[in-house]
C-alpha cells in the first residue's frame, strides 16, 4: 500500500497542480504571441498579449478580433469584441509550454503552447466581396 502511495505521489509532477495566479500568467505572456493546439493537432490559434491585458486572437484564419483577460477565482478569462462571454481557461506552466484547460466546459478542451513568437500577429482584416 505504501509503494502505491508513493507512485501515484511522484507519478503528478506538482507543476500540474496549481494553476497560473494572474501575476504568473501576466508575466509569461506579455509581449508574446504564443501558438496552441491539441495535443498531436494541427495549431488551433494564436494570441498576441499586449501590455494592460489586452489580447488580439486569431483561429489562424486571417481574422483578428481584439478582447482582454481578467481572473475569477483561479481562472483566467477573455471577453472579446466577437462575443461578450466569457471564456475561462486554467494555465499550468509545464517543461514544453503552458496547457490551457477550458472551464466553461472542464474536460472538454485542452490545448497546449505549440509556439511562441515575439512576432505580433499579421491580421489583414475581414475577407471584403466574400
Amino acid at each position: 500500500m505504501r509503494l502505491t502511495l508513493v507512485f501515484v505521489c511522484l507519478a503528478t509532477p506538482l507543476w500540474a497542480q496549481t494553476p497560473l495566479t494572474a501575476d504568473q500568467f501576466a508575466a509569461y505572456v506579455t509581449g508574446k504571441t504564443l501558438t496552441f493546439g491539441g495535443p498531436g493537432q494541427e495549431p488551433y490559434g494564436a494570441e498576441q498579449y499586449l501590455p494592460g491585458r489586452r489580447v488580439i486572437w486569431t483561429f489562424l484564419d486571417g481574422d483578428c478580433a481584439e478582447g482582454e483577460w481578467y481572473t475569477q477565482d483561479a481562472n483566467i478569462c477573455f471577453i472579446y469584441d466577437f462575443d461578450p462571454t466569457a471564456q475561462c481557461w486554467q494555465f499550468f506552466d509545464e517543461p514544453g509550454g503552458l496547457r490551457a484547460e477550458f472551464m466553461n466546459d472542464p474536460g472538454a478542451t485542452v490545448l497546449y503552447e505549440a509556439r511562441e513568437s515575439a512576432d505580433p500577429l499579421a491580421c489583414p482584416g475581414p475577407r471584403i466581396g466574400v
